[in-house]
């Protein structure tokens, strides 16, 4: 084999080794882009799973964990307590909006207002949304800070702001026969339909 010869197949290795080097970081470019381009604008669903966690102890009250819970969600409104067996554990509880109910186009017509541990929603004319969608979209939640950190955290959150909160949802109750428990769906209103959470972490994005 002549030296013109070695030289033009040691180009030609060269080229396709850059073809395929070029066509392997593309792909890999796309990968990493991939997640950011679907990410939703707004926040997604609840995600609630079974949790196998033990009761325990905290102030005198048992809290035993009813189911693990994720949220990414708009803060509606938030309000602090500071009266009632309740405020032993939760002084702060913070309306939520996900879905649609995270978008300031849809909830920003409503009157949202807060008080003796309720959430409240009201229009002038028409819903912005179906109002079954405003009942499984959003919810008012009982917040028990799991630390002093988390306590920290809570104290900072703001009407407006996007949070992910992870916990567990319980049940509260105590020697005296008295009971505090988490609503375990979505689609509910009125009395009992709050969340009950225990926060382990909570971060805001804005």
């Amino acid at each position: 084999m002549s030296l013109s010869t070695v030289f033009k197949i040691a180009i030609a290795l060269l080229i396709a080794f850059f073809a395929v080097e070029k066509l392997r970081l593309h792909r890999a470019g796309q990968q990493l882009q991939g997640p950011v381009a679907v990410q939703p604008p707004f926040a997604e669903s609840p995600v609630q799973t079974a949790t196998r966690d033990a009761p325990f102890v905290r102030q005198g009250y048992e809290i035993k964990p009813l189911a693990n819970f994720a949220v990414r969600a708009r803060v509606l409104s938030r309000e602090d307590y500071s009266l009632g067996r309740e405020a032993d554990l939760s002084r702060t509880d913070l309306a939520l909006g996900w879905k649609r109910m995270a978008d300031p186009a849809v909830y920003g017509p409503l009157n949202i207002t807060q008080g003796g541990r309720w959430y409240r929603y009201s229009w002038r004319d028409q819903p912005p949304i179906p109002v079954q969608e405003i009942i499984e979209s959003s919810a008012n939640m009982h917040m028990i800070a799991a630390d002093a950190a988390v306590e920290r955290a809570l104290a900072k959150v703001r009407q407006g702001q996007l949070v992910r909160i992870t916990g567990k949802l319980v049940e509260v109750s105590h020697a005296s026969g008295w009971r505090w428990t988490s609503s375990l769906t979505r689609t509910d209103s009125g009395a009992n339909s709050c969340e009950l959470v225990f926060v382990e972490s909570l971060q805001t994005e804005d």
